[in-house]
């Protein structure tokens, strides 16, 4: 009885199992890139944020001729 086709036929079973690891492997690695990109966008958000308030706190009592508002969402204080 000739053992060369059960021996192909598993060579075959054995790179398809691999081919799905890597592919796996590939989806996992795609998936972790994008979160960790959305992640520092958030993160960039929040400390901005984080930035206006602690800003905002500082300015409390200033004159609002002190504020240079050329660029919206910022808060440049002019020195005397």
């Amino acid at each position: 009885m000739p053992k060369g086709r059960s021996t192909f036929t598993k060579r075959q079973k054995e790179h398809t199992r691999q081919q799905r690891q890597r592919d796996k492997a590939e989806r996992r690695s795609q998936r972790k890139q994008e979160k960790g990109v959305a992640g520092n966008l958030d993160d960039m958000a929040e400390l901005r944020e984080h930035a206006e308030q602690q800003a905002a706190l500082f300015n409390i009592g200033r004159d609002d001729a002190d504020i240079d508002q050329s660029v919206p969402g910022t808060s440049v204080v002019r020195e005397p």
